[in-house]
């Protein structure tokens, strides 16, 4: 393993540490990749009750990185190759949400687009007051994917989730916690430490009741996710194909 993803092991909770020391912390194919890899291991990890994902001091994630030459730089014909890329963040998603142990995402900074996703695969969300949220996928050229939009209406709602995927609008923590995409807004530079005091207390509770409960409480919620959401990879790369698509990237990338 490199060094982008780091676990600590604190008794029965595993510290996930997502930093690529460059980049913004954006998600390029090879780190999806990881953090897959990573959270499939969990299933067999039978002395860990509940897992924290976190990124830097300073920012969880910029989303998908758009300078990535494995997703953007593919031939335009290799349709196929296209559609197996894009699918990468639909995996790695898959893979946070199916994880067996409670999982928290402790937050600090900026999370934007696909780091949101990410998040919201977990069960809990702790940000500290500092950090600021937003959804710039349409306004990239491509509708909101990863099988993210059952996951984000079963917290805010229908209108609310079409604001923040439309609208484009930056939250702070506070709002977003009074819409109910996240669930406590700590100090800066606290929201770790809140996770592991949380976790501590799940921890309580037998492993075999944590991961029944989970797994419970997620096959309801979750029941029609998959079919809502089978085909929003090929929407968001019929989209993305675009030439008005290719240009809305362009001007993305260009902000500073």
């Amino acid at each position: 393993m490199n060094q982008t993803v780091s676990i600590q092991r604190d008794g029965a909770t595993a510290i996930v540490t997502f930093d690529r020391k460059q980049n913004r912390n954006a998600l390029s194919q090879a780190v999806m990749a990881e953090l897959t890899e990573v959270a499939e291991r969990f299933h067999q990890e039978r002395d860990i009750s509940t897992v924290i994902l976190t990124g830097t001091n300073d920012i969880f994630s910029a989303g998908v990185d758009l300078k990535d030459p494995d997703r953007w730089a593919l031939d335009p014909d290799d349709i196929e190759g296209i559609r197996l890329a894009s699918e990468r963040g639909v995996r790695m998603c898959r893979a946070w949400e199916n994880i067996p142990q409670l999982t928290i995402a402790a937050v600090e900074g900026l999370n934007v687009g696909g780091g949101i996703a990410l998040t919201l695969c977990c069960d809990w969300r702790i940000h500290s007051e500092t950090v600021r949220l937003r959804l710039p996928e349409a306004r990239i050229g491509i509708p909101l994917s990863w099988q993210t939009v059952p996951r984000l209406v079963n917290l805010v709602g229908p209108a609310k989730a079409k604001q923040l995927i439309l609208r484009n609008q930056e939250l702070d923590s506070k709002t977003a916690l009074e819409i109910g995409l996240i669930d406590l807004v700590v100090a800066p530079g606290s929201a770790l430490q809140t996770a592991r005091d949380i976790a501590k207390e799940v921890n309580q509770n037998p492993r075999l009741v944590i991961t029944m409960t989970k797994q419970s409480i997620n096959s309801y919620v979750n029941a029609l996710a998959h079919l809502s959401t089978h085909m929003d990879v090929d929407q968001a790369v019929l989209c993305g194909m675009s030439a008005a698509a290719k240009q809305a990237r362009e001007r993305f990338s260009a902000r500073p």
